[in-house]
């Protein structure tokens, strides 16, 4: 796959609320021709909805079946309108039916505490204080140890890591200096 394209296909990845939306789409403005895919447009066959269940039997990032994206993927390779393809992506290398498509895997290594209080900010403007207390528990009981996991796993899997805590500008700027590099 990678012989045969010139474009280069860069994976962000970052926990939930950790930057990789806004990352990519701030790139996507800097850098002509680029194009996005963004994973949580997706609806996938076998997408995980007891993360808890899902950690204690092995986390295999192999139970989501990523076919649609490896479609869109192959469409925008293939019409060779673009120099870039930028994946907001959880996996980095680690999920076979993409990794093989990817040129750079970067990981915005945010802190859990700015990434939930982005969280909270983002999707719970409307939200009574139970339902906040309620979200706080999940997190501490469940969702906290899914994204300690996907740090370990998928931090380790990418060719770069950005400090997540640092300026939304400074990132950009390290992430926009790390493509320019990539071969």
């Amino acid at each position: 796959m990678k012989e045969e394209q010139t474009m280069k296909i860069i994976a962000i990845g970052a926990v939930t609320a950790g930057g990789k939306t806004t990352v990519v789409n701030a790139m996507k403005e800097r850098l002509p021709k680029t194009a996005s895919l963004h994973f949580d447009d997706y609806s996938f066959q076998g997408e995980v909805e007891d993360f808890a269940k899902w950690l204690s039997e092995g986390a295999d990032v192999h139970v989501w079946d990523l076919s649609p994206l490896k479609a869109d993927i192959e469409r925008i390779i293939r019409s060779g309108e673009y120099d870039y393809l930028l994946l907001d992506y959880p996996f980095a290398y680690r999920h076979q039916m993409i990794k093989d498509y990817l040129d750079c895997c970067i990981f915005i290594d945010t802190p859990l505490d700015i990434a939930m209080a982005r969280r909270i900010l983002r999707d719970m403007k409307e939200a009574a204080a139970d339902e906040i207390r309620n979200e706080m528990n999940i997190y501490l009981n469940c969702s906290r140890s899914v994204y300690v996991h996907m740090i370990k796993e998928h931090l380790s899997t990418s060719d770069y890591v950005i400090d997540g805590s640092k300026e939304l500008e400074d990132i950009i700027d390290e992430a926009m200096e790390i493509i320019k590099n990539v071969v």
